[in-house]
């Protein structure tokens, strides 16, 4: 039996303790080639937030960078972990795999060829049942460290069950769980499987709920565990929100840990700001529209702050929903805390350098 791949210790010890993860954007130029100039641009941002990890070729960065017409999976990785590398950050790096088991293994294989800690493993894979998520899950897993990833079913994601989720935890690679369902019910049911697995001490647990952030951020989770009952939290997020506004969520996140430790004023200094965060992500994520727009809603926030040129995302027929723009804008200027828009002007020439 293969030994199971380790977290470089300090990569655990934030994974565990919470952070900031960004979804990493694609940055393009008009005819939809790569703007590397941009792309590095939106790593240093992140950087300079104070981001704890950064997720990159995950939904955010579009599936597409793998169609072969492209080709941008690994330029887009390599990139990012050039970026890190050179700022000698020791942030937790991530890569998104996707595809069936074969393919999945490979990007795995490529990501930790790159210098990547860790994998968040898509769901999203043509006609494969339960089983075989977990049989995928269980082969990458030979190749590094695993991040679950519960997505939307809006854009693709299968619906998973308690038990789905107990098994995906009893895989020993398995470090950390992205719960993105866009649903308190089956965010309970992820809850409760990972500690029906035994192993809530050695899993943390991640938001992709982008609609709930801080909801998620002040829960607690009262579960039932093989060795009696648990109180389990999210210790930090995974997001595509997060692409957008990051210092403002590296202070969110702190707030959170200060809350969790019974401290009243940021307990509800969040809550304050909870119906704000959903506004935002109203406009950013498109959710009136299906969520055409996810993508290049971020982009849309980003480009209005300098950080990209436009919109445009590998797939054509993604773009902004009438009037989304309109949207973003109102809310960029209403909640000017939570979108980065002064540390962004202040550092945007250091950043396109």
């Amino acid at each position: 039996m293969s030994a199971v791949p380790a977290l470089r210790p300090e990569a655990a010890r934030t994974l565990a303790q919470g952070a900031v993860i960004p979804a990493h954007p694609l940055a393009l130029t008009a005819d939809r080639t790569l703007d590397e100039r941009r792309q590095r641009a939106l790593t240093r941002y992140y950087l300079a937030a104070g981001a704890g990890g950064l997720a990159v070729g995950v939904h955010t960065t579009q599936f597409e960078i793998r169609d072969p017409e492209h080709a941008l999976f690994e330029p887009v990785l390599a990139l990012a972990a050039e970026e890190l590398d050179a700022a000698g950050a020791d942030m937790v790096r991530i890569a998104g795999v996707a595809g069936g088991t074969a393919q999945a293994v490979a990007e795995a294989e490529l990501a930790r060829s790159l210098g990547y800690d860790a994998v968040l493993v898509s769901p999203r894979v043509s006609g494969a049942d339960e089983r075989a998520l977990l049989d995928r899950a269980r082969a990458v897993g030979e190749v590094l460290p695993v991040v679950g990833f519960y997505l939307q079913t809006a854009i693709g994601g299968p619906v998973l069950d308690r038990d789905f989720w107990r098994d995906f935890a009893s895989i020993p690679s398995v470090v950390a769980v992205k719960a993105a369902p866009f649903d308190r019910y089956r965010t309970l049911e992820l809850v409760r499987g990972v500690a029906a697995s035994g192993r809530a001490d050695e899993i943390a647990l991640y938001t992709g709920n982008d609609d709930a952030i801080v909801a998620d951020l002040l829960s607690e989770f009262h579960v039932d565990a093989p060795d009696g009952p648990r109180t389990l939290r999210f210790v930090g997020g995974l997001l595509g929100q997060w692409a957008v506004g990051t210092r403002a969520a590296v202070a969110m996140l702190e707030d959170a840990q200060r809350a969790a430790r019974g401290d009243v004023g940021a307990y509800h200094r969040l809550g304050r700001l909870a119906s704000d965060m959903v506004d935002v992500n109203q406009a950013v994520f498109d959710p009136g529209n299906d969520f055409h727009g996810v993508i290049a809603g971020v982009h849309e926030m980003l480009r209005q702050q300098g950080l990209l040129e436009g919109t445009w995302c590998l797939d054509p027929a993604e773009g902004l929903s009438p009037g989304q723009a309109e949207e973003i804008e109102r809310v960029r200027r209403a909640y000017p805390e939570l979108n980065d828009d002064a540390f962004i002007a202040e550092n945007l020439k250091r950043w396109l350098r």
